[in-house]
């Protein structure tokens, strides 16, 4: 309560507080909050009908309340009269321990008891499309390989500058915007910073992109394969530990030769191990494995995982090392829950630094021409169902995460899963109709 929120309402013109949390899905729940309620609000949390929201709750349950972190603020930039605030989930005033955001705060004290502070940043790609959901919005967007083409992203600059100067507003330290490799499909960098303000930056960064989309007459994706024959979604993640006063890296070793220290060897050594078991975090959806290991895109290659590897500077495996003192993880997509994405990386990476993993020799290899070739190459889950019964199955996540997360988020997705079974689609139609 350091922070008097009603106090910014007044200073900064705020009218109203979006006092938000992140389900276990990963959609985005909220109330509207006037400026005048907000005291109470945080001290005491705005309730909820868990059982409303993607929580492993029932309608018996007591209400459950949001409490807003007030570090977590964003005055809207598109519309300043309103400020967003990040929330941690209470019931019977204890924190949901199947919540996001908690479960990656608990994770953060894990580290920090060890003196460790996970920095990380993101890079979340999206298609912006029709407002229909049919096609990408820019018919002239045609190219075979239109990554970085000028003439494509200018067409939207009116969209991607908005969104730019949005997060220069915001203090993010964006540096580049780019189309990446699909038709209709960009990308937006910006500083990496500690696992919890990323996060939260990533949950705002998606409703953003949506928001400013939308005010332009366009919707804006994140789904991991919204197209077929187009490079999928991904949300790759850049790691990297330091001390407790963020000063010095502890990934960082001058004389090795992808430039990582025994600790981020270690904690590479946790990712690879629990890779399997983390793809349901990583990759949430029934959609997500038409991403991985998918077919040759229009451009010519996936740009995603087929196995658990890791590399130099090689984007055909699911770790590269781009420079000395950090990794960067591109299994994950944007499908991928903004906290439970940092929760499991932490968590499987303290896993391998107190279990001492060691992650093998890099391979300097193409994977997508000669990983076939590999015996016992360790291949990721080839759908969702598979990927959810590794996890729950786990050990090493369940002592990581807790059997409460474990249970809640296992026993939805595979409630999702049964949903799209019992689906029947067009492919099936056209295929078996006759049989």
């Amino acid at each position: 309560m350091a922070k008097n929120l009603s106090r910014i309402a007044k200073d900064q013109g705020i009218r109203y507080f979006l006092i938000s949390f992140v389900d276990l899905f990963g959609v985005l729940r909220s109330k509207l909050v006037p400026a005048r309620a907000i005291d109470g609000m945080h001290a005491n949390g705005a309730g909820f009908a868990g059982f409303a929201a993607w929580l492993d709750m029932t309608p018996a349950d007591p209400d459950m309340f949001a409490i807003p972190d007030a570090d977590s603020l964003v005055q809207l930039p598109w519309k300043p009269e309103v400020a967003w605030l990040a929330s941690d989930l209470y019931m019977n005033g204890v924190p949901v321990e199947a919540s996001p955001r908690v479960a990656l705060k608990q994770q953060i004290d894990r580290a920090a008891a060890k003196g460790y502070r996970m920095m990380t940043g993101v890079e979340c790609e999206y298609f912006l499309i029709d407002a229909d959901g049919g096609d990408i919005s820019d018919a002239r967007d045609t190219q075979e390989k239109p990554c970085y083409d000028q003439s494509a992203l200018m067409r939207r600059f009116d969209v991607i500058s908005e969104i730019c100067d949005a997060m220069i507003e915001l203090g993010w330290g964006p540096y580049q915007n780019d189309h990446e490799d699909a038709n209709g499909q960009f990308e937006m960098n910006w500083d990496y910073a500690d696992a919890l303000v990323t996060a939260d930056r990533h949950v705002f960064f998606k409703y953003m992109v949506k928001a400013i989309a939308e005010k332009h007459g366009l919707r804006a994706t994140f789904m991991p394969k919204p197209f077929p024959n187009l490079t999928g979604n991904g949300c790759h993640a850049h790691v990297s530990v330091w001390d407790k006063s963020g000063k010095r890296n502890l990934f960082h070793h001058a004389r090795d030769d992808l430039g990582l220290s025994k600790l981020a060897y270690q904690f590479l050594g946790g990712v690879l191990h629990n890779a399997d078991a983390l793809t349901a975090l990583f990759n949430p959806t029934v959609n997500s494995y038409k991403r991985i290991d998918a077919q040759v895109t229009l451009s010519g290659a996936t740009w995603s995982p087929n196995a658990i590897t890791y590399g130099g500077n090689n984007r055909t495996h699911m770790v590269r090392v781009p420079e000395a003192g950090r990794f960067e993880m591109r299994l994950m997509d944007g499908a991928a829950n903004p906290y439970l994405l940092q929760a499991g990386v932490l968590m499987a990476g303290l896993d391998g630094v107190a279990n001492k993993r060691d992650p093998g020799k890099p391979l300097d290899i193409n994977m997508y021409i000669e990983g076939q070739n590999l015996r016992g190459l360790r291949r990721l889950p080839s759908n969702l169902l598979d990927a959810i019964r590794v996890f729950e199955k786990s050990k090493v996540i369940r002592d990581g995460l807790g059997d409460a997360l474990v249970d809640s988020y296992a026993k939805l997705k595979h409630s999702d899963w049964r949903r799209y079974a019992a689906a029947i689609s067009p492919w099936e139609r056209e295929h078996t109709l006759d049989c």
